[in-house]
């Protein structure tokens, strides 16, 4: 079975299987400067991650500023990449000194100003998708909606997606706008697959929209986690990529949610260039039922019903 290098969002948008996620940017022992982010964004682009995913509360609202200053120094296209940017979360932080308790806000004027300082930080004129990040439960669906209308139609945004939202949520929001929401991303992995049970997955199949995925290896835990479910799924991700000639286990965590026939499309985390390139590698493995039920099997304990 052939795997999709890319993702069609409704009719003016794709973005690559695999996203960058830029999340994690800043957290290293020195903060990157502006060429060593162009050389990043320059190698996830030669291994086919021309999609790059942000949040304006990335590291402490800062991300999307230093990325924006690597993507004026990279000497690509614009029209080459799609930038996907998130808002509504309110964290406390020195750069947001307004802000004295975590809250969520999806008002207009919010929403509004959200889009323009993220195309001044991200230094371009318009983003490829923007999504809502949490659900907002003071949500006035119609006062949301057309605001999103109103960034899409003025240019400024070319889609519009959420973030961590229920199936019912999603279609309140979407029965308020004259055009589909393109994508929920939500956290999947071999560790966290309440997905599969609760509706989302089936949600997307349903409406036909690929949903994006956070967190697709368990933050970490795939690896460092010293408990007997880590462990027997490490040991069934080893199994199968044996089996499928594959030296990763990574790139099988990434295969397995490949393998959905909701078109998952995973947010990799990582900043290591060599990183990318082995788990770009899941693109090639074509991961057969029995090795995806092994893994499922192995992650919930016990054989399926």
């Amino acid at each position: 079975m052939a795997i999709e290098r890319r993702i069609a969002l409704g009719a003016e948008l794709s973005l690559s299987r695999l996203v960058f996620g830029a999340w994690r940017l800043l957290d290293g022992p020195e903060r990157p400067d502006a060429e060593a982010v162009a050389r990043l964004i320059g190698t996830a682009v030669d291994l086919g991650l021309t999609s790059f995913d942000h949040a304006d509360i990335y590291g402490d609202y800062e991300v999307e500023a230093a990325f924006g200053a690597g993507l004026a120094r990279w000497k690509g296209r614009r029209e080459a990449i799609q930038l996907v940017t998130k808002c509504d979360i309110m964290l406390i932080s020195a750069n947001r000194p307004d802000n004295w308790i975590e809250h969520y806000n999806t008002d207009a004027a919010h929403i509004a100003a959200s889009v323009e300082r993220s195309l001044v930080n991200l230094r371009t004129d318009y983003l490829d998708l923007l999504l809502l990040h949490r659900p907002d439960p003071l949500t006035q669906a119609d006062e949301t909606a057309r605001t999103l209308e109103d960034v899409v139609r003025s240019g400024k945004v070319r889609a519009i997606g959420v973030s961590n939202f229920t199936p019912s949520q999603f279609d309140l929001l979407a029965s308020r706008l004259p055009f589909p929401i393109v994508t929920n991303q939500i956290e999947h992995s071999v560790l966290e697959t309440s997905a599969l049970y609760d509706g989302r997955l089936d949600h997307a199949q349903r409406l036909r929209y690929a949903p994006m995925i956070w967190s697709p290896l368990g933050g970490g835990s795939l690896f460092t986690g010293k408990g007997e479910r880590e462990e027997r799924v490490r040991k069934a991700l080893a199994r199968a990529a044996e089996a499928h000639g594959v030296n990763d286990i990574s790139a099988m965590a990434i295969a397995w949610l490949l393998r959905h026939p909701a078109r998952l499309v995973p947010v990799l985390g990582t900043m290591k260039p060599e990183r990318l390139g082995q788990l770009v590698k899941a693109l090639d493995i074509d991961l057969d039922r029995q090795h995806w039920f092994a893994i499922l099997e192995a992650s919930e304990g016990h054989p399926v019903p």
